[in-house]
């Protein structure tokens, strides 16, 4: 197990650049598997979450070069010498549940793929991966295995395409079917689909492989049957989530900070709300340069949404800017149903924040009179003090190492490999940029556990966000 100790008060300054996307990369690599040919990946992200990935879909016949320090990989699965995906998988950012989508078309054999169990992922997300795929022909039962469970899922007449309605627009849900469609006979169309800009990536990825795909203006996206593929080369879009990640914390400990290779178009949501505050950035040609020039001030009002709204990925950091902004602000998480329990860290630190179960918002969400808490107000500017951590997710974990850098105190962070699924290079980005801050082992790992101690972390993160 490593820590990160933090000795914060220093503003952060300077350059860093930017990693390729996770939630894109991860799917890129499931989308491969849709063909035989070579697809060729660049600006890819050196972290946990693409490694496990990886070994996912070596485990099912994908041959895999990665060179981490050029960012390149190439992977072929000329043919898949099994359908069953190991139980050590189980729950791995639901990157297992998206195999079904891609093999069905792929295979006669029967899919058997891993998770928590039905709860603890989240049963809506899953049913509504599985009532798609339902509608395009496939057969799918939950089934327990090994004390986890696994869906088992089939096509063995093939798939058809059809109209399938999403009752929420879940990412998720959207990449799955879109996978499916690809190989499906005729003619699929997603309504109320997720448009994210990791989704418009996995469609170029798709266009490119040969699928003829197009989304119109009111979400819809129509699938035509794709017969043939071909080899291809594709440039992973940046982070936006790092970027967000580094533009807060830059603004939040005064400093200025110019994140190469981000994209003002993934990221409107974000910058409107940072100027409500009184955050600051400039755009150029290359990225975004974010700074502090005066008094933060709240009285902001932010609904997370799925895009073109206000990502739920940025909330927890954000809650962080927000003890450094004068006045009271209130957030309303639409998209999770109980995001906040970060933020009983914070308030250990002296945070000053209120958590609510109604719908402080304009607006009733979906967890209306659930007994969620999913809304909150934040006050400050609050004085943080030092703390130690023990991180439950990976949003959290970089809301408590931001945290961290505004106290003047020393802070631990425990559980670091939640950071290594998602922020490529963190403690070297951020003491690039002036950051006191060390990483450090405290426990020698035992050969052979390496399998089993990231099963145990996949559970948690995904019992994590269930909670």
């Amino acid at each position: 197990m490593d820590i990160l100790n933090i000795k914060g008060g220093v503003p952060l300054q300077g350059h860093i650049k930017a990693a390729g996307a996770k939630n894109a990369m991860t799917k890129l690599l499931v989308a491969s598997l849709l063909s035989d040919k070579a697809c060729t990946f660049y600006n890819v992200p050196n972290i946990l979450d693409v490694e496990i990935t990886v070994n996912l879909c070596k485990e099912i016949g994908s041959e895999v070069e990665w060179d981490r320090k050029e960012k390149t990989l190439r992977i072929i699965t000329r043919e898949l010498k099994t359908s069953y995906v190991p139980q050590k998988y189980s729950g791995s950012n639901r990157i297992p549940i998206l195999m079904i989508g891609a093999l069905l078309g792929r295979t006669d054999e029967d899919i058997i793929v891993p998770t928590i169990g039905g709860d603890l992922i989240g049963s809506r997300p899953v049913d509504l991966h599985i009532h798609a795929l339902q509608k395009l022909g496939a057969r799918i039962e939950y089934r327990e295995m090994k004390k986890e469970g696994a869906y088992l899922a089939q096509a063995h007449q093939g798939l058809k395409g059809a109209v399938i309605s999403l009752e929420y627009p879940s990412v998720g849900a959207t990449e799955n079917t879109i996978l499916a469609a690809v190989r499906a006979k005729g003619t699929t169309l997603i309504k109320n689909a997720a448009i994210e800009p990791e989704i418009i990536d996995l469609i170029l990825f798709l266009q490119k492989l040969g699928a003829n795909i197009m989304v119109d203006v009111d979400r819809t996206i129509s699938i035509q049957q794709t017969h043939r593929f071909q080899e291809v080369e594709h440039t992973v879009l940046t982070d936006r989530n790092e970027v967000a990640s580094y533009a807060m914390a830059a603004i939040s400990t005064k400093g200025r900070v110019f994140v190469e290779g981000a994209e003002h178009l993934h990221m409107i949501a974000f910058l409107n709300k940072l100027r409500e505050i009184g955050g600051c950035f400039t755009i150029k040609q290359n990225g975004i340069e974010f700074f502090y020039e005066s008094e933060l001030k709240g009285g902001l009002h932010l609904e997370t949404d799925v895009h073109p709204g206000f990502m739920t990925d940025w909330q927890q950091p954000f809650v962080v800017l927000l003890t450094q902004a004068k006045g009271a602000s209130v957030i309303h998480e639409t998209v999770y149903e109980n995001r906040f329990g970060y933020t009983h860290m914070l308030k250990e630190m002296g945070a000053d924040i209120e958590l609510f179960t109604q719908c402080l918002g304009g607006k009733q969400c979906r967890f209306a009179s659930s007994n969620h808490q999913h809304s909150l107000v934040v006050k400050g500017p609050t004085v943080l003090k030092g703390h130690s951590f023990c991180i439950p997710d990976l949003r959290a974990g970089f809301a408590y190492v931001m945290a961290a850098l505004l106290s003047s105190e020393t802070s631990q962070i425990s559980n670091v490999e939640f950071l290594d699924r998602g922020y490529e290079e963190l403690v070297q980005k951020l003491t690039a940029l002036g950051a006191n801050i060390t990483r450090e082992s405290t426990l020698k790992k035992p050969s052979g556990d390496k399998k089993m101690t990231l099963h145990q972390l996949l559970k948690v993160d995904n019992l994590a966000k269930s909670l």
